[in-house]
């Protein structure tokens, strides 16, 4: 059986309560525009295997961490009124 409970303040919630919410928060990294200029292969591949040894020694998880994460949280009615009022908290 699946127990439900607040995220925020740990009450207890059921699967069809009208009084439980989800809340989605979604961190990804900004775009930013990109400058095409023109180049020759061989800078390019310089370039490439450059980024490819920084991938290398880096962290997957720092990596995951600074382009995407998502998180999913279950809300009690109160708790759903202060995350609008005050969403950072």
């Amino acid at each position: 059986m699946i127990r439900y409970e607040c995220d925020k303040c740990g009450a207890e919630l059921q699967a069809n309560d009208h009084q439980r919410y989800i809340a989605k928060l979604e961190i990804f990294a900004a775009a930013s525009p990109i400058d095409i200029t023109p180049v020759r292969p061989e800078d390019t591949s310089r370039a490439l295997d450059e980024v490819i040894k920084q991938l290398q020694r880096a962290n997957p998880d720092d990596i995951e961490d600074r382009t995407y994460r998502c998180f999913r949280f279950d809300l009690c009615d109160a708790c759903r009124k202060k995350v609008i009022d005050k969403p950072l908290g």
